[in-house]
């Protein structure tokens, strides 16, 4: 009796065996994970603190009036409506009081009216870089004169939590002369912002007179 259930016990102890087995074989043959795609590139920006503005600004000579020609930006606004742009233009006044700000003045036409907005930039130790404060630090944007003639041009650099927009000004409505739309262009790109981001503006029927004014604390990226 005892050499039948030795022999069961051998019998049982080689079926569990086999099963284990073939378990392992199982949860052994790993299939091979699948290959991920590797992470797209995100475009080189080149950041806002690392450009440099224009050496030996002088604040006095922008002031005065600068006609908007041309916008680079990744605004989702001028993506779905930048056919759709109006005239606009900003004037620059240094109050007689404070050598610290810079007063800004842009108009513009909305709902078939001419908006009036009122913002102050305060000046930096840095000459050609300026801040308008937002309602908390991290909501500050950070502007950059890049480059102006003070006569026919100039190109400000808008950077508000990681997102740049460019701007090109011009004295007057008429067109610039094609060298400053290409040097226009390719700083652009240095920005990510290629030929689809590029917006440009109607350079006629302008405000006059201003139907609303607002005062914001925020630079409108677009």
């Amino acid at each position: 009796m005892a050499g039948v259930w030795k022999c069961m016990l051998t019998l049982l102890l080689l079926i569990f065996v086999c099963l284990w087995g073939a378990t392992e074989a199982v949860g052994g043959a790993k299939s091979r994970p699948r290959p991920k795609r590797p992470p797209r590139k995100k475009p080189k920006v080149e950041p806002l603190d690392l450009t440099s503005a224009q050496k030996n600004i002088d604040i006095q000579q922008m002031t005065g009036m600068w006609y908007l020609l041309n916008i680079a930006s990744k605004c989702s606004y001028l993506i779905n409506h930048g056919t759709k742009v109006e005239p606009t233009v900003m004037s620059l006044t240094l109050p007689p009081t404070s050598d610290q700000s810079l007063l800004v003045s842009t108009k513009t036409r909305h709902n078939h009216q001419c908006w009036e907005i009122l913002q102050k930039y305060n000046l930096t130790p840095t000459p050609g870089r300026l801040t308008l404060p937002g309602s908390r630090p991290e909501l500050n944007t950070d502007i950059v004169i890049g480059e102006t003639d003070y006569n026919s041009y100039a190109i400000l650099y808008y950077q508000k939590q990681g997102r740049t927009t460019m701007k090109l000004y011009g004295r007057s409505i008429d067109k610039l002369e094609e060298p400053l739309l290409t040097k226009f262009e390719q700083l652009a790109e240095k920005q990510a912002l290629g030929l689809a981001f590029l917006f440009p503006f109607p350079t006629y029927s302008h405000c006059g007179d201003v139907d609303q004014h607002h005062k914001i604390n925020c630079v409108p990226m677009c």
